[in-house]
């Protein structure tokens, strides 16, 4: 007799529709959408975004399903095994290329740190390429952080968990912004060949104290005098907070599309213009804390309040407290909740734990049939923190149980 399948799961509005996603898949469970901008008068429905990132779920999952409504207003998503890039799974070459449109207006660590969640649970090893005209790689105006600080900030996090080896995320050519903040023509490589059973459960509840400043400044298709003045600048505001200061420098040139004018088809136009600061923090413990800011799609500011600034950010961000910032912390819960059925403990700020970000995703891991979380003021702290208690799923790799 064939078990009656599970209702679907049902929400409302776009708010954190690509982590709802990413939960559906890893459960295993169907979830609906409904209210996605209805009252949009120019674009209601899904975003370009979203519907490039159900997309690429397509082409990392093996049967999943997606019913999006004429209006583009209600999503129906039903998940598939989590296959990555394996032969016959829309992988050419052992590598899934995919292209966003010149339309998005997000930045690629949009795509990146749900995919990176996802990744471990697979089949086979994830390989992903990301071109086209849309990849921007800094940081964005609608708030997403630059590759450089998914690199630095968010993959080392997964050693936690016990997945180190064979994940690279690879900065192939940079952009930023184009005007009105869209496209770019980046191109981005992850690879994460580590997949294991279940993430170990992990325990952090001690932020430590601040050792060390890196960084990198990146410029593409402006002088090169833009990172040494917006370095100087970081530096001026970090050097009193600790010694070990050390910002690269990256310069690149822009790439070049065509301009699409009929007078002259075989013009061509310099896009992803633009410069920027990552920032990372590293204390005696191994915490990290991040920080990010590229020049606007407008333009008309100085690299000097670009680099003053993004060093304000970052100690506005160690100010939070906590063992993890507010752009690690939906990693960190997540991977946890989905761990061995044991007890982690993570030790958040009071701030970060209070965001209207974090509490929507405690009611969503609760809605996907995740513990609840267990709360209590962390003792012998000096910035009021919180240590968050989070019993794991074990749900773990299906695919890894099935072979």
């Amino acid at each position: 007799m064939v078990a009656p399948s599970q209702p679907a799961l049902r929400f409302t509005t776009q708010k954190a529709l690509a982590h709802r996603v990413v939960l559906s898949t890893l459960t295993g469970r169907t979830i609906h959408i409904s209210q996605i901008r209805p009252s949009s008068p120019t674009n209601p429905g899904l975003a370009p975004h979203e519907i490039s990132f159900l997309r690429l779920l397509e082409a990392v999952t093996n049967g999943s399903h997606t019913e999006i409504s004429y209006t583009g207003t209600t999503l129906l998503y039903r998940p598939g095994l989590i296959t990555g890039s394996a032969a016959g799974s829309g992988a050419s070459g052992g590598v899934i290329r995919h292209e966003l449109s010149a339309g998005c207006t997000r930045g690629i660590s949009y795509f990146l740190i749900p995919l990176c969640l996802l990744a471990p649970f697979s089949k086979a090893p994830m390989n992903v390429l990301f071109t086209g005209p849309g990849v921007i790689t800094s940081a964005t105006p609608t708030g997403d952080m630059s590759v450089d600080s998914v690199r630095t900030a968010i993959l080392p996090l997964y050693a936690q968990f016990g997945i180190s080896n064979n994940i690279e995320l690879r900065i192939l050519r940079r952009s930023n912004p184009g005007s009105g903040g869209k496209g770019g023509a980046g191109e981005v490589q992850l690879v994460v060949g580590h997949q294991v059973r279940l993430p170990k459960t992990v325990h952090l509840l001690n932020p430590g104290r601040v050792k060390k400043v890196r960084g990198v400044a990146y410029c593409t298709g402006v002088s090169a005098s833009n990172n040494a003045r917006m370095i100087d600048a970081a530096r001026g505001v970090l050097n009193p907070l600790v010694g070990d200061t050390y910002i690269f420098s990256d310069v690149s040139s822009a790439s070049f599309l065509s301009s699409a004018d009929k007078a002259n088809p075989g013009a061509k136009k310099k896009v992803g213009v633009g410069f920027g600061i990552s920032l990372v923090a590293e204390t005696s413990t191994g915490s990290l804390y991040s920080a990010d800011l590229a020049s606007p799609p407008s333009g008309g500011e100085p690299p000097e309040d670009i680099g003053r600034q993004c060093a304000f950010q970052l100690l506005e961000t160690i100010s939070h407290g906590g063992c993890v910032p507010l752009a690690a912390a939906p990693t960190m819960l997540t991977l946890m909740a989905m761990g061995s059925e044991d007890v982690g403990r993570l030790q958040l700020g009071r701030d970060v734990l209070g965001t209207e970000e974090i509490i929507s995703l405690g009611r969503d891991l609760r809605t996907f049939g995740a513990n609840g979380w267990g709360v209590r003021d962390a003792g012998g702290s000096e910035d009021g923190d919180i240590v968050v208690s989070v019993v794991g799923r074990g749900i773990g790799n299906v695919g890894r149980k099935i072979a």
